[in-house]
């Protein structure tokens, strides 16, 4: 089989492609590319399941980013475990055909005990005193600690919160680059998410995301650079597109409005008591989920929810068929965001009685998707100096918490998740073989197809 690297650039659209990207545009120019006709949802986990199984959300699984757990009654994000993906994955379809095939797993989702050869993923410290250390998960277990010993310590925070920068990027760039010269295998996946950062928090100002642009191009250059030498074959692809929004929408809210929600109140804060409640919502960027635990009300929250200023649709019944929804994990109903609207996972009506989660970087807690947790409040000018006390607070042995995320969900200007109505911020797929058969347009479910033949050399 043909060496191979896919470098997923998160977010990257054609129209990104341009002034601040000229080794991209470069790569772009020189071989062959299609716009990708996104998986709905367009998130990380579900196009990423879509991707390296070839099948759609109704028969892999993976619904979300997270989905309501029915069984526990609860909602959980962000899960790693690869048991969950409820398909062939293409490393086990290769394998079968070459038992000298290969695959390094470098960050994509998933990716803890699958069948890969290698592998790396975030997997912090939780400690019994309330903190979280940096620190990663791999497979086999001796990788993390020659990775981390030559290269430093995962820098966690700056992957994601309000720290992040092209340092997350740059370090699994140079650890798909060492892991590769130790261990050479046949397909390495690679996950950049850098441009993910500051266009959810920005949009498409290209005054602001411009130097992330330029970023990521480095660190592409970088490693397309290494495995060229390796003789190997790359693939540039991307998992959505990200579009401006300015508009977003508290559908638990709405639902706790008309009584449908149900929260409790601990040490005088509100919880989402999912298991409890006729109907909730697990927003994931701009789409979500409705969970209803007394299906009599199906029918009249469809249509209220119908009525919403920024909801563009809301599928039920045939239409979750049609879209490749339908699968237990599935909400009973999904709800669809407008151009410029995204859905929240807020549901409290007064934000002193917002749960201590919603004001921390706290991916595990929230019943949902949480974009502001990029962002400290613009407002506080002492954020900084707040910072740096709860942190030598920390290294004093005191519990404290990082509370310092604004419920502010009006500062976020980028989202995704549905398809949009330009092809130019539709996600790519860039071969840079030149002589590459594929449409110029291509479904989600046929990357699975161009991988393959790619490692195949059957194009």
């Amino acid at each position: 089989m043909k060496k191979t690297v896919v470098i997923n650039v998160v977010g990257l659209t054609q129209r990104l492609i341009g002034e601040h990207t000229p080794f991209i545009e470069s790569f772009l120019k020189n071989g062959r590319s299609a716009y990708i006709d996104p998986v709905v949802p367009a998130v990380t986990c579900s196009a990423q399941s879509t991707y390296l199984t070839g099948k759609l959300p109704s028969e892999h699984g993976i619904v979300g980013n997270g989905w309501y757990f029915k069984d526990e009654c609860e909602v959980k994000f962000w899960r790693q475990s690869n048991k969950l993906v409820q398909a062939e994955k293409i490393w086990d379809k290769l394998r079968k055909q070459d038992p000298h095939f290969t695959c390094a797993n470098m960050f994509w989702w998933y990716n803890m005990y699958s069948t890969v050869d290698f592998s790396v993923t975030p997997r912090p410290n939780y400690l019994a005193d309330g903190r979280k250390i940096p620190d990663i998960y791999s497979h086999p277990a001796e990788l993390r600690d020659t990775l981390q010993n030559e290269l430093g310590t995962f820098p966690l925070f700056q992957f994601w919160g309000p720290k992040t920068s092209i340092k997350s990027s740059k370090w699994i760039a140079d650890a798909t680059i060492r892991t590769d010269e130790m261990h050479d295998p046949t397909l390495s996946l690679v996950y950049l998410p850098h441009l993910d950062y500051n266009i959810q928090r920005h949009g498409l100002d290209f005054k602001k995301i411009g130097k992330d642009l330029n970023e990521i191009d480095g660190v592409v250059k970088q490693l397309v650079g290494h495995f060229k030498k390796r003789n190997a074959q790359v693939i540039l692809l991307s998992e959505y597109g990200i579009t401006n929004v300015n508009n977003p929408v508290h559908l638990n809210r709405i639902l706790r409005s008309k009584g449908y929600l149900a929260v409790r109140v601990e040490r005088g804060l509100e919880l989402l008591d999912a298991g409890a409640s006729k109907a909730f919502a697990v927003a994931d960027h701009q789409v979500a989920h409705i969970y209803l635990n007394d299906p009599t009300v199906k029918q009249e929250v469809k249509a209220l929810l119908e009525t919403v200023t920024g909801v563009e649709k809301v599928l039920s019944g045939e239409e979750l068929e049609k879209a490749g929804l339908a699968h237990e994990r599935c909400g009973d109903l999904v709800v669809l965001a407008g151009p410029e609207s995204w859905f929240t996972y807020y549901f409290w009506l007064d934000d002193k009685k917002a749960p201590d989660y919603a004001r921390m970087v706290d991916i595990h807690k929230k019943p949902g998707y949480d974009p502001v947790e990029m962002l400290t409040d613009p407002k506080d000018k002492l954020v900084m100096l707040k910072v740096v006390g709860k942190l030598l607070k920390k290294k004093m042995g005191f519990r404290t918490v990082m509370d310092i995320i604004p419920l502010d969900a009006t500062l976020i200007k980028g989202s995704h998740g549905r398809v949009p109505e330009d092809k130019a911020d539709f996600p790519i797929f860039i071969s840079d073989n030149p002589t590459a058969s594929f449409a110029k347009e291509i479904k989600a479910t046929e990357v699975f197809g161009l991988l393959e033949h790619h490692l195949t050399e059957n194009l």
